[in-house]
């Protein structure tokens, strides 16, 4: 594996507290909140391969969101407080330092919500395969005859579980969800997740981008009892994005997400199979297409977001 793909988090000077398929949550010195530092590998899912600038796309495009979402959704909060580490004299090494840079941030400690907050625009994946077996998404009724990659009349709310680290997130209806975060904080789940992606999907669609679906993830500031927005947010890891120009109904669409890996895996009949060494054409061409979201989404390149990090 090259070695300007990280894989693994070398940082030895905080506790991990948790390592998911592509972030460790390291804990940071108490302040006046509780927090905690975010890094982001370049790892992809459940599998050992990575792409180079994988972790500081995702970590960067998030922090640019953030903001974003901010000014579009009246009354949102977000875990969301700086990127990098806090600048306490010898709190990480100057090794690690350089290791953090572009891929950490630090976020305020919170209780998350055990689902996913999945939005859809258009139906396609596993909202497609469903409809096409029963004409429903997620359980919910839909609109006959959508074609594949169609718009839907309006973003639907269709959650998942949070699956464990190995196991696979399983589609659930909204009142199903409404079980597992409770009746206090279903209607705030949904609203939120609703408002941030309509606010993200205006923004991207200006931008050339189309952002078929997302999912959102969500918190509990059990102090103040306030629903907060975090971990990723609207990201090629998290999102299906979608070139705008090239977008027709009834076809697979030119995709700047993950997509191009499974297309491969299909192809070559190692979808779900573990421990698949991934081709270096696959990684330059998901890495390429990562590159080109973050620009059209950021305004501005990988290397010169990175270089004001350092002004």
């Amino acid at each position: 594996m090259s070695a300007d793909i990280l894989t693994s988090i070398p940082l030895s000077s905080l506790p991990r507290i948790s390592q998911g398929k592509v972030r460790d949550l390291f804990a940071l010195p108490d302040g006046d909140k509780p927090t905690l530092l975010f890094v982001t590998s370049d790892r992809i899912s459940a599998y050992d391969n990575g792409i180079p600038t994988k972790g500081t796309i995702l970590t960067l495009l998030s922090a640019k969101w953030f903001e974003v979402l901010s000014a579009k959704v009246p009354g949102l909060k977000h875990h969301f407080l700086h990127l990098g580490p806090p600048k306490t004299p010898g709190l990480v090494t100057p090794e690690e330092q350089t290791m953090l840079r572009g891929r950490s941030m630090t976020v305020r400690r919170l209780k998350v919500f055990p689902v996913e907050a999945i939005v859809r625009g258009y139906i396609t994946g596993s909202a497609w395969a469903e409809y096409q077996k029963t004409q429903t998404i997620h359980g919910l009724p839909a609109p006959a005859g959508l074609d594949h990659c169609a718009r839907l009349p309006e973003p639907i709310y269709t959650p998942s579980t949070k699956a464990e680290l190995g196991d696979k997130d399983i589609n659930i209806s909204p009142e199903e969800a409404r079980k597992i975060v409770g009746e206090k904080y279903a209607d705030r789940i949904e609203q939120l997740a609703l408002a941030c992606y309509k606010a993200g999907a205006e923004y991207a669609e200006e931008r050339g981008i189309i952002i078929a679906d997302t999912k959102f993830e969500f918190a509990l500031d059990e102090e103040t009892d306030e629903v907060y927005l975090v971990d990723e947010v609207l990201t090629p890891d998290s999102s299906r994005f979608w070139s705008k120009a090239d977008y027709q109904v009834g076809r697979v669409q030119d995709s700047f997400d993950k997509q191009v890996l499974r297309n491969w895996l299909t192809a070559n009949g190692l979808k779900g199979k573990l421990d698949v060494e991934m081709p270096p054409e696959v990684v330059e061409k998901t890495k390429g297409r990562y590159s080109e979201v973050f620009k059209l989404l950021t305004g501005t390149s990988l290397e010169e977001a990175l270089a004001k990090l350092e002004s």
